[in-house]
């Protein structure tokens, strides 16, 4: 049993205050939620009744909540969005099986997508749902099963599976690239493109050549697709991703603009939150995912 009945308001009473404590009046409520002002007045004064707590307070021509009001208001807005996205997967999926994912642009294009025919093939019952998201987020908060994270061990609460290590090359337009590219002196010089989640990435990768270099400057972007398309058309260097640049590098629209060691900033892992029972589309997610990294396990299930 969730809880007595006699402490849970009605949808429209739970809506009704969300939107008067988001718009500021009753009339402005009344308006999104297409009732009439006085509709909203009544599921406000019922919800005060059931609970026996004032819930607003009225100054000059806006509503206010009580600070009470205000910290029950959040949980409110949480558990509606929270229903609504619920509504919408199994409206999108009425047969279960969904999995909500979280990925990072440049991976989940370039290397997920690509093998996602193959899941599907192999679990047509589950469907799965992408969205991009740049930086960690905290799972009690976001509709996400799980997540592909890139960096180290750091995000806490979650379980961890380890998917790729990352390489990344010096590369840029053969226009660019000096007489004398054995020299690395040059890319200390020339203008370095750099990733906003990744600020440090130069210094480091300078580090794995025995190069000490610091405070390098240069243009900033905050996805690998942009950044990569300024280093074709000749805007500087960038630091990209070995899977990332494999067929420009082929084509010749890049070149490796040093032939050091390739250096690694990071891993790639896929994390979901240790709080949470691993739902089966997880669970068949999680093994097919296994199975891509370690070919030999592709016919577990």
């Amino acid at each position: 049993m969730i809880a007595p009945r006699r402490f849970l308001p009605s949808i429209p009473s739970l809506l009704a205050l969300e939107a008067v404590d988001r718009l500021g009046s009753a009339s402005a409520a009344a308006e999104e939620l297409s009732l009439t002002q006085s509709a909203i007045s009544r599921q406000l004064k019922s919800m005060e009744q059931q609970l026996g707590v004032d819930l607003i307070q009225r100054s000059q021509m806006r509503l206010h909540l009580t600070p009470a009001a205000q910290e029950y208001v959040q949980v409110a807005r949480a558990a509606l969005t929270q229903l609504a996205q619920a509504s919408l997967k199994l409206k999108a999926n009425p047969t279960g099986g969904s999995l909500n994912l979280s990925i990072l642009p440049a991976f989940g294009m370039h290397w997920l997508a690509p093998r996602l025919q193959d899941f599907a093939r192999r679990h047509p019952e589950v469907t799965v749902n992408l969205n991009t998201r740049l930086r960690p987020f905290d799972f009690e908060t976001q509709h996400f099963d799980a997540a592909i994270h890139f960096g180290q061990r750091d995000w806490a609460g979650v379980n961890y599976l380890p998917i790729m290590r990352e390489t990344v090359l010096p590369v840029c337009a053969p226009d660019i690239l000096p007489d004398n590219p054995d020299d690395i002196e040059w890319l200390a010089e020339a203008p370095l493109l750099h990733l906003e989640t990744r600020p440090d990435a130069w210094e480091r990768w300078f580090a794995g050549q025995g190069r000490d270099v610091t405070g390098v400057r240069g243009m900033l972007f905050d996805q690998f697709s942009t950044m990569g398309q300024a280093t074709v058309h000749g805007l500087g260097v960038a630091l990209l991703p070995s899977y990332l640049v494999e067929e420009d590098l082929r084509t010749g629209r890049l070149v490796r603009a040093w032939q050091g060691p390739g250096v690694s900033l990071g891993d790639f892992y896929l994390v979901w939150p240790q709080s949470r029972a691993e739902s089966e589309p997880l669970k068949s997610f999680r093994l097919w995912l296994e199975g891509q990294i370690n070919p030999a396990g592709k016919s577990r299930k």
